[in-house]
């Protein structure tokens, strides 16, 4: 996720994707069968990018149109912020005025999907020439809704333990290992928390948003609970309820861990100085180099070895307008975009980690990952990414009923039983139907 952040509003608009459009309407048929390669083509692509990658992306739909006359592609970030962009959407389904193609995060995938807009490239993935495998395991699961590919990945990502390597020595404690336990982590952020100086060991986002559910989700999958099971909620388990105890343990009883209410506190305190500990992702790495800031990466904490993490891919979503060519046109750009080639120019210029696990030979991931030292952790730690979000209609819903649980249990308000047995019900209706 390249930002962690949801509106509240997301919500309501995942609703009313799921319910004002009927669900599926696929006949069966493929959304390009007869395209013409040659056709004069206008696509439309809202790449909710912020400025600076904006301009990456013009330059690169420059270059294909250059290489394929006959297909215009204009671009726009489609919407203010990402965020933005699944209303926007909402809206064009109503009033048909919708891209071929749209950035879309991954926990939208499952009502993007049910919106009956999406094309079903389940079989154009499958190709050979596609190289589908060499594209992570769980970005791959992300872009599948109902049995269905609706997109490709856009960007890949996983949290990992970053650390102020100087908070570190200054309170005489060992840097954190690949095989740190949440005990260990627990231990540390206690020894790094100093009140006198407002110095947290650790912090964790409690404002209820997607930001605030998954950081919950790799230790529920370490103690061996799911999220859900079938379409049923199952995060209310005893592994569950023992995943969030850990993190309660750490805000309630130490007082070890600063809450932030907006999810953009952390990462700043973090980069000052004030925190020792987060657990993030890679596009922390860029702001932690402007900060010059002496920091560490390893694998997340873990239970009885298991160090599983989650990965956040975002998604570029392939929209049906029953036009051939359109579909065809959108297809091959993506198709060109992702290419190892390509995606060198694209994530990899922007400061994201590679798509395809055939990059890591490449120049300019040895560049990306002597500009970014912890780049090469992250990447290792995709093969920790071993499950994915589910990518069902009403997602959106439950996360933000997990999110609201996790910040009252942080904050002492509940307990972890109650507030996940009371999430779990809330969400019932919204992932069952």
């Amino acid at each position: 996720m390249r930002t962690p952040r949801l509106l509240a509003g997301g919500v309501t608009t995942a609703l009313l994707l799921s319910a004002c459009m009927g669900g599926t309407q696929d006949n069966g048929k493929d959304a390009a069968a007869g395209y013409d390669p040659q056709a004069t083509v206008e696509l439309t692509w809202w790449t909710g990018q912020t400025e600076d990658a904006e301009k990456v992306a013009e330059s690169l739909a420059a270059e294909y149109h250059k290489l394929h006359p006959n297909v215009t592609i204009k671009t726009s970030p489609g919407a203010p912020t990402t965020d933005d962009l699944l209303t926007k959407l909402s809206a064009g389904f109503t009033g048909g005025s919708y891209p071929d193609i749209s950035y879309a995060y991954g926990n939208w995938a499952g009502d993007l999907g049910a919106s009956g807009k999406t094309q079903d490239l389940t079989s154009y993935v499958a190709d050979p020439s596609f190289k589908w495998e060499e594209m992570p395991a769980a970005a791959r699961t992300v872009a599948t809704a109902d049995g269905k590919v609706i997109g490709v990945p856009a960007l890949v990502d996983n949290l990992a333990l970053l650390y102020n390597k100087a908070i570190f020595d200054k309170a005489g404690v060992a840097y954190p290992t690949d095989d740190w336990t949440w005990d260990d982590f627990r231990a540390a952020a206690a020894k790094l928390t100093d009140p006198a100086t407002n110095t947290y060991g650790t912090a964790y986002s409690v404002s209820g948003s997607e930001d605030t559910t998954w950081h919950l989700w790799p230790l529920l999958w370490q103690n061996g609970g799911q999220i859900l099971d079938g379409t049923k909620p199952a995060f209310n388990s005893d592994a569950g309820v023992k995943a969030l105890d850990t993190l309660r343990a750490m805000a309630v009883d130490d007082k070890s861990m600063y809450l932030d209410q907006t999810d953009e506190k952390y990462h700043p305190l973090f980069n000052s100085g004030r925190i020792g500990m987060i657990i993030s992702g890679p596009w922390a790495l860029l702001e932690i180099k402007e900060a010059k800031l002496s920091c560490g990466v390893a694998n997340m904490p873990g239970v009885n070895g298991d160090h599983q993490t989650v990965s956040g891919p975002d998604l570029w979503v392939l929209f049906n307008h029953d036009d051939v060519n359109r579909a065809g046109a959108s297809r091959d750009f993506i198709k060109w975009l992702t290419s190892a080639e390509i995606d060198a120019k694209w994530n990899l210029a922007v400061g994201n980690l590679p798509l395809r696990t055939s990059e890591k030979d490449s120049p300019e991931f040895a560049a990306y990952v002597k500009e970014y030292p912890g780049g090469q952790k992250f990447f290792d730690n995709l093969a920790n990414a071993k499950q994915a979000r589910p990518t069902v209609p009403g997602y959106e819903v439950l996360s933000r009923n997990v999110g609201d649980a996790i910040a009252s249990v942080l904050q002492g308000k509940s307990s972890a039983k109650d507030a996940l047995d009371a999430a779990a019900k809330k969400s019932a209706d919204a992932v069952e139907n």
